[in-house]
């Protein structure tokens, strides 16, 4: 008998049901996909038209890694409701590399660091008991903390934007949120669940009237397009590589968080060892195929664990419906054109809660446990270390390049590092001896029983 309900792993609602439910996913990720790999082909002056070819590549890569982390090939797959795409942590290393290499050199050290990431999977069962919750916990925490800015940049218009905090982005992104909190709060149905969606169409609608919509690319966009893998070959650079792998261990921990903030978030409980192996298998391998498909490295999409999170819709079906829809964006690019077309404003509204929901996971995650003075210490140390860095990362302009890599950015790998070595190094709380009092003991000693008794007498009296 067939499980409709979207609340399940192997839930599979009505298609009516999960096309919306899965669309939201894509609205939230689709501009965040594409534009990593706009601003790393821009610096490297790639021709136009091999430009536009590697961007519908690039939702293609996206939608195939997705339908494997759901369902996984063999190990590699999380056979979780994960959502992939580029990564923006990459776009200053793959700058880097490119401009000394070209786009092969680049494309080499995406496939050796995705074979890497495929060997962290391999053994990270047997490093599983350094993670335990106030860790991944405090990795969750920082990738919420470290998106909530992105979401309010996105709420006032977008990096870049020349009306950037005007009133009328403040409008619409302040209307879509509205509308995200009022239908998930007190819509029913389909009102709740896909809160999202229907919020983010109507900002679309609205901001069409306020022309924040530019659509002429629908009518010079072709009709179907279908992606090439191979476009262009792959050098390998030991420098290259090492620079990358080093991004590979970042991505690994935040994919962790990410799935940690998905099994939390949505089922209220903790990744199991198959989960967390195939989970980041999956995302090097998905690099594998990416670099074959000429494209950036893909990893988890931390905004899809937000909607998890707030939705609880854990179902794998939906999220495989939503990677069909981004993969039609790669087959027919005038559906790309349209999707490209959603004004930041929009998307921004409903990112502010979905980002914000990804906090609260990692809030649970470490309070799972009592926040005693060992956990207590490593939470502090963490997020004050690591977001601070985040927050200022000239403190440290100064230091080797490669520390630089793997430090800087959001702060994320220096909280999971803090976190990791302080919960090895700091002993465990020693337990509260509790004495148990005899019964006698909470009995009233005979001068209080006289008193007491004269006070009811003195009562009954008046």
């Amino acid at each position: 008998m067939r499980n409709y309900s979207p609340y399940e792993l192997d839930g599979k609602p009505k298609l009516l049901d999960a096309i919306p439910l899965g669309l939201q996913h894509v609205l939230a990720m689709f501009v965040s996909n594409i534009t990593p790999v706009i601003i790393v082909l821009g610096v490297l002056n790639v021709p136009l038209e091999t430009k536009t070819s590697l961007i519908q590549a690039c939702m293609f890569v996206a939608g195939i890694n997705t339908l494997i982390q759901n369902y996984t090939l063999g190990p590699f797959g999380a056979k979780l409701p994960v959502v992939m795409g580029s990564n923006f942590a990459f776009v200053p290393v793959c700058i880097s590399v490119g401009t000394k290499y070209g786009m092969e050199g680049v494309l080499g050290a995406v496939l050796v660091g995705g074979l890497f990431e495929i060997l962290v999977g391999l053994f990270i069962k047997k490093i599983r008991r350094y993670f335990p919750p106030i860790v991944t916990g405090v990795v969750v925490l920082s990738i919420g903390l470290s998106l909530i800015p992105v979401g309010i940049n996105s709420f006032a218009g977008g990096f870049g934007a020349s009306d950037f905090g005007s009133y009328s982005n403040l409008f619409i992104g302040g209307l879509v949120l509205f509308l995200v909190i009022m239908f998930k709060q007190f819509g029913k149905g389909m009102w709740s669940t896909a809160s999202i969606f229907i919020a983010t169409v109507i900002g679309y609608v609205v901001a069409l009237f306020f022309g924040k919509v530019d659509l002429s690319g629908v009518a010079q966009a072709s009709l179907v397009n279908i992606p090439k893998p191979f476009v262009y070959g792959m050098s390998f650079h030991i420098d290259a590589i090492l620079a990358m792998i080093v991004m590979f261990i970042v991505s690994a921990v935040e994919t962790m968080g990410d799935m940690s903030g998905i099994t939390m978030g949505g089922a209220n409980r903790e990744l199991t060892d198959r989960e967390l192996s195939g989970g980041i298998m999956g995302d090097g391998f998905g690099c594998v195929i990416a670099s074959c498909f000429s494209v950036l490295p893909t990893t988890s999409f931390s905004q899809n664990v937000g909607i998890i999170a707030m939705t609880k819709i854990m179902s794998r079906f939906v999220v495989v419906v939503g990677s069909l829809i981004l993969m039609c964006g790669a087959f027919f690019p005038k559906l790309g054109v349209v999707l490209v077309a959603i004004p930041q404003s929009v998307i921004g509204g409903s990112l502010v809660m979905i980002f914000a929901m990804i906090f609260i996971s990692g809030v649970e995650l470490i309070t799972k446990e009592p926040l005693g003075n060992k956990n207590s210490t490593i939470l502090a140390a963490a997020l004050g270390i690591g977001f601070g860095l985040g927050a200022v990362p000239e403190a440290i302009k100064f230091l080797p390049e490669g520390i630089k890599l793997l430090f800087g950015g959001s702060g994320i790998a220096v909280s999971a590092a803090v976190a990791v070595v302080l919960n090895i190094v700091l002993p465990d709380d020693k337990p509260q001896a509790t004495k148990i009092k005899d019964a006698k003991e909470f009995e009233p000693k005979e001068k209080e029983k006289k008193y007491s008794a004269a006070v009811v007498a003195n009562s009954q009296v008046k």
